[in-house]
């Protein structure tokens, strides 16, 4: 064992292990996602979190650099460092991804929920669970902005700014509900890279991860765009 290897052991006074799965939660990165940045594979970062293996001095550089706190923030086990950390890293995504999920297909998508509007001519849509609360509100029809936003114990956590346009005839409110309904898990922000029903061809192309991303989507009739949007939005601390 080399001096940096007792070095980490001796401070464990907040468990390494703990530390590290705080911090990847608190910067909104799934386990596939940190491991992708690192350039490891995905079971090396769950046996750091699991307590079961140590990172190499390289790996904490890159984590240092990454998070864009110092090593001695990663690594040392005062509680004053462990206290701040942890007041900070009450994000979990592997909860909040799941909610906003739902929390989408029980708003505009799923054609429910809509609420009293916070803005003259605005629509809103609010879906709440336990400690998450959701709220969806837009202006304007065939063209149109608005803003997605999660909060978790009465603090925003996430949100994401929209806009966009009908272009063409032949454009569908139900088939861009229906393609909304599919946000999957992996890319939660609007539908599927790819849908198709009869003449509808949704299109979805994102850049980034849930902690900072942009996106645009559009939507063809046969071979005629007739609706696009742009998506953008992250983390908020």
């Amino acid at each position: 064992m080399g001096l940096y290897d007792i070095i980490l052991h001796e401070v464990m006074i907040m468990k390494l292990e703990d530390k590290l799965q705080l911090l990847r939660k608190k910067n909104g990165y799934s386990q596939e996602q940190l491991a992708d940045k690192l350039g490891v594979a995905r079971q090396t970062i769950s046996k750091w979190e699991n307590g079961q293996a140590l990172p190499e001095l390289s790996g904490v550089i890159l984590l240092s650099e990454l998070y864009g706190v110092t090593i001695d923030r990663i690594v040392k086990g005062d509680d004053e460092c462990n206290i701040s950390l942890s007041q900070k890293a009450d994000v979990d995504i592997n909860t909040a991804i799941p909610f906003l999920i739902r929390a989408k297909r029980n708003t505009y998508a799923g054609k429910g929920n809509e609420v009293k509007a916070s803005r003259i001519a605005a629509h809103d849509f609010c879906y709440e669970e336990n400690s998450f609360l959701y709220n969806d509100t837009y202006l304007g029809g065939e063209c149109f902005s608005g803003e997605e936003t999660v909060w978790h114990n009465e603090n925003p956590i996430w949100s994401m700014n929209y806009s966009g346009r009908v272009i063409g005839e032949n454009f569908s409110g139900d088939f861009l509900k229906e393609v909304l309904f599919q946000v999957p898990k992996d890319m939660p922000y609007r539908g599927p890279a790819i849908y198709t029903k009869g003449d509808y061809h949704y299109h979805c192309k994102v850049e980034g991860e849930f902690v900072w991303y942009q996106g645009y989507e559009e939507i063809f009739y046969l071979d005629e765009k007739i609706y696009e949007c742009y998506f953008h939005g992250g983390v908020i601390r």
